[in-house]
């Protein structure tokens, strides 16, 4: 174990099932990991007809690992028999879900893990005419169906899970928001920095916008910074290892934020 992050306390937002491996990356790095989920994944049963449309399409386009691991379920837990379709997925994380359910990946971004770098995909450019399936939460970004369909493509949604804001008990929370004992948040969607506001009293809210938060796109911290937080770092992937990865640098002195 090292020192890097010297006992720097690290809230850590993400859902219960999926917090475990970035907390693990924090202590090991010498910090404490400060577990309070801001989202709760629970599954949605989709309608079989809409199975049936997804396995006779010509992709199926995966936008988290949540995404892959409900499908599955839905799928009931095997790839459709006589599969057409082309596999493409959002991420890293979200290509390696797959690859451990032992589903092909046929296109994941080089670099940027989000809507906009699986569209910078050659692959994802020739769809005049297919029928794209994007596997979801329900509701979430438009971006990815809009800009298939400009491209000449039909697409739809595969909704197998839903996103709730847990109901937990914040009073501990509070207390070291108070004390001026958290150092770091960390936030993987604008969801999950609502879903902790609503959680929290305006007391609260008003000494946690001053503590630095590292988020995982552009757009995270555009609307962090709407909300009025006032030290905001952005990873430049949105993976643990690089979350862990700014937490550190900012921890030792190096300054690669925005303040406002």
């Amino acid at each position: 174990m090292n020192s890097a992050l010297n006992g720097a306390r690290i809230l850590v937002t993400r859902p219960a099932l999926q917090a475990e491996n970035l907390c693990t990356l924090i202590e090991q790095c010498g910090g404490i990991a400060v577990r309070f989920p801001t989202l709760e994944i629970v599954g949605v049963k989709p309608d079989p007809n809409l199975l049936g449309q997804a396995a006779a399409g010509d992709w199926l386009i995966f936008t988290s690992s949540n995404a892959v691991d409900f499908a599955i379920k839905a799928f009931g837990g095997k790839m459709p028999a006589l599969r057409k379709f082309k596999v493409a997925a959002v991420g890293a994380a979200t290509a390696n879900a797959l690859q451990q359910a032992e589903w092909p990946v046929d296109c994941v971004p080089a670099s940027a893990f989000n809507s906009e770098g699986l569209l910078a995909e050659p692959e994802l450019h020739a769809v005049a005419g297919m029928r794209c399936v994007i596997v979801r939460g329900v509701g979430g970004r438009e971006k990815l169906a809009e800009s298939l369909r400009s491209r000449g493509a039909e697409a739809s949604y595969l909704e197998v899970y839903s996103r709730q804001q847990p109901m937990a008990d914040s009073t501990e929370l509070r207390t070291s928001i108070a004390q001026g004992k958290l150092d770091a948040v960390t936030i993987t969607s604008v969801e999950a920095l609502q879903n902790l506001l609503a959680m929290l009293d305006d007391e609260s809210i008003v000494s946690l916008k001053s503590i630095l938060l590292v988020v995982v796109s552009e757009r995270i911290g555009q609307a962090a910074e709407d909300f009025g937080f006032k030290q905001i770092a952005v990873s430049a992937q949105p993976t643990d290892a690089a979350i862990l990865e700014t937490l550190t640098t900012l921890f030792n002195g190096e300054n690669s934020g925005r303040s406002n």
